[in-house]
């Protein structure tokens, strides 16, 4: 058996851009000393989310400390950057009893720094999950998939036969919202920009399950409005979903019928939510914020139940595995110069689609 192991993980000393703050921090693990209630736990995938970027820029509202404890042997103050991932258990301590070498793992809480190979930490730090679903489902259930559950199912009583509005639709959530929804019975007006291939875009969202799918022009257009008016058949619709802002939102928000709410979880146009001031008045529109950090921070009970009525719905199909641009490594191979290129790359490659780095 192996003693001890080379743990290597991506670090950041001081907040700036993350390509040129982050460092590859190495470290042995002794196998063969762990505290009776620690796991040690191999990576197998992790994503590279905007969160991720926002906390090395020192600009996202819930960050770990810069700390000389974060791991062993540090030089300086540092943080661990991601997370969101999927590991297996590798060893354990002799009290516990609710893993086994083998079984697949993500963290119970944010920051605990999923930029990694290896890593050992208190048992009841991790949330077990079964091999029932992929890889890439099992690393990514934590951030989108389980924001558009809790959008669905915990501000609105919606009730099969529903209607809800959400721009951004084709976004990694708005994915989510459309498969869920259908899962849930309900109805959903899906706003996307407007591009060359809109009708193969439109084909993509429907063959997921989505009721409706329109473009921000007609989100705009006061005519177009008879349209939706014919679809919703009297109906109203009782929950929006805002990742835009802008004039998007703006146009979303015209749609709510009355005593509706809309939830704001993003700001891809970096414009404010401006809201018409006649729904609050003759409406009643209720608008909050959402951002699962924080809804789970006030409910500690809502990360599990999420996760596992996520992973039902994946086990079922009712949710395809999403997409990534993938980068495969071999932990054998690795050189601390060579897993800090890796996520440098992936950093730049992130702002042309998603990464997601999968460990062997």
């Amino acid at each position: 058996m192996i003693s001890s192991i080379t743990a290597r993980a991506i670090v950041y000393n001081q907040y700036g851009e993350p390509k040129d703050e982050i460092k590859c921090h190495s470290y042995k693990i002794n196998l063969e000393n762990l505290k009776p209630d620690d796991i040690v736990v191999e990576s197998i995938a992790c994503p590279i989310n905007p969160s991720d970027i926002n906390q090395i820029q020192g600009v996202y509202p819930s960050k770990p400390p810069l700390s000389l404890t974060s791991l062993p042997n540090l030089n300086n103050p540092a943080a661990v950057t991601g997370n969101e991932g999927l590991f297996k258990v590798i060893a354990k301590g002799s009290n516990v009893n609710n893993f086994e070498n083998g079984d697949w793992c993500i963290p119970k809480n944010v920051n605990f720094g999923t930029w990694c190979t290896h890593k050992s930490a208190l048992n009841n730090e991790f949330i077990k999950i079964p091999k029932t679903i992929s890889i890439n489902e099992a690393a990514t259930i934590a951030v989108n998939p389980s924001s558009a559950y809790q959008m669905l199912t915990y501000f609105e009583k919606l009730q099969p036969g529903d209607w809800f509005i959400q721009n951004g639709a084709n976004s990694q959530v708005g994915r989510a919202a459309i498969q869920i929804a259908k899962k849930l019975g309900l109805n959903s007006l899906n706003i996307v920009r407007n591009r060359d291939n809109i009708n193969e875009l439109k084909n993509d969202l429907i063959s997921l399950g989505a009721t409706k799918v329109i473009t921000e022009d007609d989100n705009n257009s006061k005519d177009f409005g008879k349209t939706i008016k014919s679809w919703l058949n009297g109906k109203e619709i009782k929950l929006g979903l805002n990742c835009v802002g802008g004039s998007s939102v703006t146009g979303l928000a015209r749609k709510l019928g009355h005593d509706a709410t809309l939830l704001t979880y993003g700001g891809m146009s970096m414009k404010p939510v401006i809201l018409p001031t006649s729904l609050f008045i003759f409406k009643n529109l209720t608008a909050k914020g959402f951002w699962i950090t924080g809804n789970i921070t006030r409910f500690p009970n809502s990360r599990l139940e999420t996760i596992e009525a996520v992973i039902k719905m994946m086990e079922d199909g009712d949710i395809v595995e999403p997409s990534y641009e993938e980068t495969n490594v071999k932990i054998s191979e690795l050189t601390d110069d060579k897993l800090l290129e890796i996520f440098v790359n992936g950093l730049i490659n992130s702002k042309q689609g998603k990464q997601l780095i999968k460990f062997e």
